[in-house]
């Protein structure tokens, strides 16, 4: 069974209001996912104050309670003692070593991964595919369409990369599909959303939605005429509560859309579940 996971950053799960816009007017498709393929999850694992960003994906992709292990939600790009978790295993090496395929679908703008290890701070993500350096994706296979940028259209590196034409949500879903039909597992990972939601501009946080609805729904198309499963989920709350500028306490969803996804869903019920989740059906 193939996997595509879209890791989707700071969303999470709130009743409708005039300051959510995770609703059916800006994006469709993920409603129709969140009503019908989705299962609320836990994202404070235990630990007072708000989910931050290092340890929620470092819990995701390793299965380890990352805020319990560090003593507190670690925010931003993982210190020493995260690295060293998620360095020591994750998801990624655990499906290497059963001989599984994977790629980390996002466009790193390097040449090779000897030049991302070089610098100086690293996501949860890119500590991981560190890891296993085969599933790194660079700039050369952007220009090739052998990966996505992590804004889907190119618009952000226009001044430095001219050479490398600019596409819209549904050609990035074409590109991310050939990729996952090459693959045992695929992982992109989309942060537009927490941005936006730091900013607390609600029209920039619809914008960004609607752009990557048009995204999902085409890629929703793809994976589910080939019966391929989709997943999804979130590190914490953000976007759903555009009237505060910080993360929130919220559950965030876990998506499982596809062949098995309701055995899967059963197995998920906060973030330290969802690699073990993964590697017991691949």
């Amino acid at each position: 069974m193939k996997f595509v996971f879209l890791f989707i950053d700071g969303v999470g799960l709130a009743p409708p209001s005039p300051d959510n816009p995770v609703n059916p007017e800006v994006c469709p498709a993920l409603c129709r996912l969140l009503h019908s393929h989705c299962k609320p999850i836990d994202a404070n694992l235990g630990v007072v104050g708000l989910p931050q960003s290092a340890t929620g994906q470092a819990t995701m992709f390793t299965g380890v309670n990352a805020p319990q292990f560090m003593g507190r939600h670690c925010e931003g790009f993982p210190g020493p003692g995260l690295r060293d978790l998620i360095g020591k295993d994750n998801l990624f090496l655990q499906l290497k070593a059963r001989g599984k395929k994977v790629k980390f679908a996002d466009a790193y703008l390097v040449e090779s991964a000897d030049e991302l290890e070089a610098r100086r701070f690293k996501s949860v993500t890119t500590v991981m595919a560190l890891t296993a350096p085969e599933t790194v994706s660079t700039v050369s296979d952007l220009a090739d369409d052998n990966a996505v940028l992590q804004d889907l259209t190119r618009a952000t590196i226009q001044d430095r990369y001219p050479d490398i034409p600019m596409v819209d949500p549904a050609d990035a879903a074409q590109h991310l599909f050939d990729i996952i039909r090459a693959n045992d597992f695929t992982l992109f990972e989309y942060f537009q959303t927490d941005v936006a939601g730091h900013s607390m501009d609600y029209d920039r946080a619809c914008a960004v939605l609607r752009e990557y609805d048009v995204f999902l729904a085409t890629l929703l198309r793809f994976t589910e005429a080939a019966g391929i499963t989709l997943l999804m989920t979130s590190d914490h709350g953000n976007v759903e509560a555009m009237n505060e500028r910080g993360h929130t306490r919220n559950p965030v969803p876990f998506i499982a859309f596809g062949p098995q996804e309701q055995e899967i869903r059963d197995k998920v019920s906060s973030l330290t579940d969802v690699t073990p989740a993964i590697l017991s059906f691949i």
